[in-house]
């Protein structure tokens, strides 16, 4: 039998059927699904050190477990002396079985290593069942060597699924495993 990220399994088998009995889906199709797991790192300082994008295109690869690619900035802003066409960060998008194996890895593993952690914000949905999630400091993941960082950096993870509101997407994420705060709801 071919291989299935545990999370893909649990999706299927537990959250599937918990989603069909709570929002009452005419169809299994109508069930709400994770699409894409997008991450994204500015690197502000950029401008003055070109190695630093290097670095967290190589750290985001280690995070994502696929190869990040280096954004480049659209319009030159004279006051953060940027320029157009300049490297200013890094971004990887996740899909299929590496989404679901970095999601896991995110819940189970990453999530938990962050210091005085008591969850994470259930506001943060943009209104279309989209989740944002900042981390403060990338060394929570267990790819990234404390002695190879020279500089503690942020990302972005926005969660992309294909539920219709806010409410949706919440219970979606809850099943699979996600830490939000306010777990009584």
């Amino acid at each position: 039998m071919a291989y299935e990220p545990a999370f893909r399994k649990l999706y299927r088998e537990t959250v599937v059927p918990k989603l069909l009995e709570t929002f009452q889906y005419d169809s299994i199709m109508e069930v709400p699904r994770i699409e894409k797991i997008c991450l994204n790192q500015g690197v502000g300082q950029a401008t003055q050190d070109k190695k630093l994008v290097d670095n967290a295109v190589e750290e985001m690869s280690l995070i994502a477990g696929q190869m990040a690619v280096a954004t480049v900035a659209k319009k030159s802003v004279s006051n953060f002396k940027l320029r157009e066409g300049m490297l200013i960060g890094a971004r990887v998008t996740l899909r299929k079985d590496r989404m679901y194996e970095f999601l896991e890895r995110l819940v189970t593993v990453a999530l938990p290593r962050v210091r005085d952690f008591r969850g994470i914000n259930d506001k943060s949905f943009d209104g279309r069942g989209n989740y944002s999630l900042g981390i403060s400091e990338q060394i929570i993941f267990p790819e990234i060597d404390l002695d190879k960082v020279n500089r503690i950096s942020g990302l972005d993870i926005t969660i992309v699924t294909s539920a219709k509101t806010d409410e949706e997407a919440l219970v979606l994420l809850r099943e699979m495993g996600m830490p939000f705060k306010n777990q009584n709801n």
